[in-house]
């Protein structure tokens, strides 16, 4: 039998890198700034349009670990200046541009799997995954290679979804979540949870809480804190095996290795266009 955990742990990194770089990139930057939506706030806008009807507190919701404030104001922003679906296209102009500049072997591996990736998706179930669903009732493009950047997409949330299921599940809140996914990835102590717009003060409620659950000694991270933050991971890998199953192993090998080299150069591209530590669930870790 195929290992289908190995294979799940092996794609989620391209499949977060397909979809991540563009959050960081110039070109999507410069389209938001357009709209009167700076820095973050056109991540944060362009990645949750399709569940925004539902407004903010659903959104944080899905996130997990931005912080409510910057989703709050990113609402009141987009209802000021633009709204969520001229965002969402002005997004999708920046990646036909971006990958065709940066990652051009990419995009025919897109056109050509994209039909049988949206075949996947329609058999993945939404119950206790509401960020993925709301994704099913955009319109899919008919251009072939954002059809198939957004199966990748919705492959992503699915996951995502999954992943915060797991973080509930350990009793942990999204900055805990983050202060054990720093000290994981050996980060620099913060820099996980600022980068999500936690203050001071609230970071050191999550070193608190932490602390109180002995994953905190001497104002350090525990071995057992490690323990745990690595079962997350693991968990996570072993829950979202469905979607390679259902593609099956040759498919999902080729995925593999079809995608790991393009998306190496749009990592890098991360690297140059907002710094190394971004984009931290495609980073892999060296214990």
């Amino acid at each position: 039998m195929p290992d289908w955990t190995a294979i799940a742990k092996r794609n989620s990194r391209s499949v977060q890198t397909t979809i991540g770089w563009i959050f960081w990139d110039p070109g999507a930057v410069r389209r938001f700034e357009a709209l009167g939506l700076p820095g973050p706030v056109g991540y944060i806008a362009s990645r949750c349009a399709p569940l925004a009807p539902i407004g903010a507190e659903a959104v944080t919701a899905a996130f997990g670990s931005i912080r409510p404030q910057a989703i709050s104001f990113t609402f009141e922003l987009v209802a000021a200046t633009t709204d969520f679906d001229t965002v969402w296209r002005a997004r999708n102009e920046a990646i036909v541009e971006g990958l065709h500049e940066f990652a051009p072997a990419i995009v025919p591996a897109l056109e050509e799997l994209g039909p049988t990736l949206w075949s996947v998706v329609e058999q993945l179930p939404t119950a206790g995954r509401v960020f993925f669903a709301s994704h099913l009732r955009i319109e899919r493009p008919t251009n072939p290679l954002l059809s198939g950047w957004h199966a990748v997409n919705c492959l992503r949330e699915w996951r995502g979804d999954t992943h915060w299921a797991v973080v509930a599940a350990a009793g942990l809140t999204g900055i805990e979540a983050s202060i054990l996914h720093n000290a994981w990835l050996g980060y620099e102590d913060g820099w996980l949870p600022t980068s999500r717009g936690s203050s001071p003060d609230e970071i050191q409620i999550g070193w608190e809480l932490l602390a109180a659950r002995g994953l905190i000694r001497d104002g350090k991270v525990t071995d057992a804190a490690l323990r745990l933050r690595q079962r997350i991971e693991d968990d996570t890998d072993r829950l979202t095996t469905l979607p390679w199953e259902l593609l099956g192993e040759s498919a999902s090998l080729q995925f593999a290795e079809r995608f790991e080299p393009p998306c190496e150069l749009l990592l890098k591209r991360v690297d140059e266009t907002a710094g190394p530590n971004y984009q931290p669930a495609s980073r892999i870790r060296y214990s």
